[in-house]
């Protein structure tokens, strides 16, 4: 684990595959609970399946990264997207890239790929991504509060969060604050140019399938939907959302423009 000193605060990030020459980087970008340990193995398999470099990192407020000032803004999203991404990415100086985000974080990779990025990023692989606000969402995420203040939730992803309670509440306040209701990143969509891969399981607890639909559909790209598998496809279906990242990666040099 290392920490790079960032104008919020540390960040803590990992190589989960070192970097390879001539093989783009996979930059992973956790869900809205999510953290470098809650990937667990997964970022691995995607670099040994692709011979890619894998950079993970825990966003402000999550794993051992700094805090954050609660309530989060409602548009924090756009800001982890169109500021610290491009932050992380300069300090760190990657090159040719690829972003894989899930969930909140596959929002976040929409967001920049449609707002100018570097024009080192050749593709976008988003799991389970939020595009506009659901009715299956905002019930799934007040069910979490429940669990959270009546079940052992806190308890399992304080094993995960320095500060627990910041990474739950900055998520968990924002999404139903009835202001919320508005947020839509569909206006990003058709700036997106480079190649990209949607997938969702058909179980999604947290979105229906008009999510991926939606961004196939804008940015011409390829959808993926996987039974039996809820909102985590990584660990609901590893496997076939290995098969399916893995295709989409490797096949990226003969797809970009010449």
């Amino acid at each position: 684990m290392s920490t790079l000193a960032l104008a919020g605060g540390p960040i803590d990030y990992v190589w989960a595959a070192p970097p390879a020459a001539g093989r783009p980087t996979l930059v992973f970008l956790h869900e809205g609970l999510g953290s470098i340990s809650l990937w667990r193995d997964f970022p691995a398999a995607v670099g040994r399946a692709t011979g890619c470099g894998v950079l993970v990192y825990s966003r402000y407020g999550y794993g051992n990264s700094a805090p954050c000032p609660l309530p989060r803004p409602l548009d924090y999203m756009h800001v982890e997207a169109r500021e610290v991404l491009p932050e992380l990415l300069d300090r760190l100086a990657i090159g040719p890239h690829v972003l894989v985000g899930h969930s909140d974080g596959a929002s976040i990779a929409l967001i920049h790929a449609g707002s100018g990025p570097r024009p080192d990023l050749i593709g976008v692989a988003v799991m389970a991504p939020h595009v506009f606000v659901e009715e299956v969402a905002t019930g799934s995420i007040a069910m979490a509060r429940v669990a959270w203040e009546t079940g052992d939730l806190r308890d399992r992803l304080a094993r995960h969060h320095a500060d627990v309670d910041t990474a739950f509440r900055g998520w968990n306040d924002a999404w139903l604050d009835p202001r919320f209701r508005a947020w839509n990143i569909e206006e990003f969509l058709p700036h997106i140019t480079v190649p990209v891969l949607a997938l969702q399981g058909e179980g999604d607890e947290y979105g229906t399938a008009a999510q991926v639909e939606t961004v196939a559909r804008v940015t011409g790209g390829d959808l993926v939907l996987l039974p039996d598998c809820g909102h985590s496809p990584h660990r609901d279906q590893p496997q076939a959302t290995l098969t399916a990242l893995s295709s989409f990666i490797n096949q990226l040099p003969a797809r970009l423009p010449a």
